[in-house]
């Protein structure tokens, strides 16, 4: 396996559906596939995510993470004792309050895992000899979409950090050697919980693994629609707290604004810097990539940042996914040669 480069790229986690894809689902939610069709169907489309990934030069690869719903909604289908609850808005434009959410019914576990594992184990399969990462949802993730129902919350996360330490320590043992929670729940806070208290949730899943470990924040991509406050500055003193070797923020749908805080964090962490707005149908030139690279290099030296997007791709068409891919790695080289200079 090759070096990573300096600025090495990625994607955040998700990928764009194929339109045939999304057909497929709808034709096997009426009950028109068997088993080993939706099989055959996932395995595709992740067979074309990843080689979408590799023909546009990303360094390090991902699955896509096609199998699930929005990166998280689905994984909801391998947990038990909760019980979902009707949203109150069912028409309209999309948003957060028409998101599933679930409130528990008992004892909240994963008897069968989160199914993380077997995606890694086909990610391997798929993409031999390259760099990888997977992603799964951390605990205020999932808590974010449920409801404590009269339980103690405090049960709850206990159940939930179990969940995910569980998933966690089998992703090790099948040889995954950089794990991201994904937590876009951080900024709200789930539960009532204080910033501080939301990382110590966090550490809690996290500790204790001998991988690279990342954490992704963002404020939200729900049909493109943030969910939080969108300031980085104020996480900044509880994410320098986080147990783990680098974190993953959304620059570039806010203009790039608050990169001081990209030097804050390369004090302590490896930063993945998003250079790409995924929630705009913009495509961005190598040069606005480079460009924003740059700025960024104003903050933290090179061997302290990788280059991504905002967020993952799943809101996007799989076309214009791919060009914005594209765009990110060309952007990429053309920073490093600019950084070489």
């Amino acid at each position: 396996m090759n070096p990573l480069p300096i600025l090495p790229t990625m994607g955040v986690g998700s990928y764009a559906s194929p339109g045939w894809f999304i057909s497929g689902q709808r034709r096997a939610r009426e009950g028109d596939f068997g088993p080993g069709d939706l099989d055959e169907l996932y395995e595709d489309a992740t067979r074309i995510a990843i080689a979408d990934q590799i023909e546009a030069g990303l360094d390090i690869i991902s699955d896509g993470e096609l199998r699930r719903q929005r990166f998280v909604f689905e994984v909801f289908s391998k947990l038990r004792g909760l019980k979902r609850v009707p949203p109150l808005r069912k028409l309209g434009v999309p948003g957060y309050d028409m998101a599933p959410h679930f409130t528990p019914d008992g004892v909240v576990s994963a008897p069968d895992g989160l199914g993380v594992v077997e995606e890694y184990k086909a990610l391997k399969r798929l993409a031999p000899g390259r760099h990888l990462k997977v992603a799964l949802p951390g605990p205020l993730t999932f808590g974010g979409f449920m409801e404590a129902g009269g339980r103690d919350t405090g049960a709850i996360i206990d159940e939930l950090v179990g969940i995910v330490r569980t998933e966690l320590a089998g992703l090790v043992a099948a040889g995954a050697d950089y794990i991201q929670l994904d937590e876009p729940g951080l900024p709200e806070r789930p539960f009532g919980l204080s910033l501080e208290d939301s990382v110590a949730v966090i550490n809690r899943a996290t500790s204790g693994f001998a991988v690279r470990r990342t954490v992704h924040v963002c404020f939200g991509n729900n049909a493109g629609r943030p969910m939080a406050d969108r300031d980085i500055a104020r996480l900044v003193p509880a994410l320098l707290t986080l147990d783990a070797e680098e974190v993953s923020l959304e620059y570039a749908n806010r203009e790039m604004a608050q990169l001081e805080t990209v030097g804050a964090l390369a004090k302590r962490f490896d930063v993945g810097v998003g250079v790409l707005d995924v929630k705009n149908f913009h495509i961005e030139s190598p040069q606005k990539v480079a460009e924003r690279v740059a700025q960024c290099l104003e903050h933290a030296p090179a061997e302290r940042l990788r280059i991504t997007a905002d967020c993952g791709f799943s809101a996007l068409p799989r076309g214009l996914a791919r060009r914005k891919m594209v765009a990110l790695v060309e952007g990429a080289r053309l920073a490093r040669r600019q950084a070489s200079a």
